[in-house]
């Protein structure tokens, strides 16, 4: 089938360079006549970008213009249309955060990385967690907690050394973010079915953010958040550079530094 393609383009220096190769090799077509969106720019314009347009239902293929580009492919002028063609689709679900803040307004967006809960002041957020109703941890003392899909486990979870999740593992990590008490807590991996509940102990003296990938909700009391399988997300990766490939690497590349 004759590749249709819509560019979406962020307004940087490098990505308006490759659309200015693109657009010398390729027909660009309307949004409505598209089978393939085509995407420069970064992981931050990638998600926002998927966010916008994903109930169209077409797939995405990305191409870096950032820094790291991990949901990206790298750009090859010679062999754009031959990468395009034997790309392969991934397909992802995003997660759903719910939240009901001290006002109690509830608001919703969903994650295709993370929802990060974070203290909003200098105090340390006090809060607790639950998955299915049993306790997870019953006051986390810290600045703040992550919840993470395997996609985005490479991301903000990683950093905050947390485990990376295979893309077919039907996992969810929460992981803590600088834990005070107790300190020694590394977090949990759930699976991808739970019903997680995050609720602020003190929402006077310690408030938080709760944050879906950069959706933000200040002021947070109860943040609901599960996988949303009603939602997909179709991500096409060169042949040779897969998702599953890049979290494989990072995965060696975590315990070549522990050990």
């Amino acid at each position: 089938m004759e590749n249709k393609i819509y560019l979406v383009f962020d307004k940087t220096k490098a990505s308006l360079k490759l659309k200015s190769l693109l657009t010398k090799q390729i027909n660009i077509t309307t949004l409505k006549k598209s089978n393939i969106i085509v995407v420069l720019g970064g992981d931050g314009f990638m998600l926002h970008t998927l966010k916008k347009l994903y109930r169209l239902k077409k797939p995405f293929y990305g191409i870096n213009s950032g820094n790291y580009g991990f949901l990206m492919n790298k750009f090859s002028n010679q062999n754009f249309i031959k990468n395009l063609n034997k790309s392969n689709i991934v397909k992802i679900h995003p997660l759903q955060m719910t939240v009901v803040n001290k006002n109690n307004q509830t608001k919703k967006s969903i994650a295709i990385n993370e929802i990060s809960i974070l203290r909003q002041s200098k105090q340390a957020s006090s809060i607790s967690v639950t998955a299915n109703k049993k306790n997870i941890i019953k006051n986390l003392i810290s600045d703040g907690v992550l919840v993470s899909t395997p996609a985005g486990s490479t991301a903000y979870n990683l950093s905050a050394h947390g485990p990376i999740l295979n893309l077919d593992s039907r996992k969810l990590a929460i992981t803590p973010i600088s834990p005070f008490r107790p300190r020694r807590w590394k977090g949990i991996i759930v699976n991808d079915k739970s019903k997680i509940l995050i609720k602020n102990l003190d929402v006077n003296k310690r408030p938080i953010n709760a944050v879906a990938d950069n959706f933000e909700v200040r002021n947070a009391k109860i943040i609901k958040i599960q996988a949303n399988k009603k939602i997909s997300f179709e991500l096409l990766y060169n042949k040779n550079n897969s998702l599953h490939k890049k979290i494989k690497i990072e995965q060696v590349r975590k315990e070549t530094l522990n050990n």
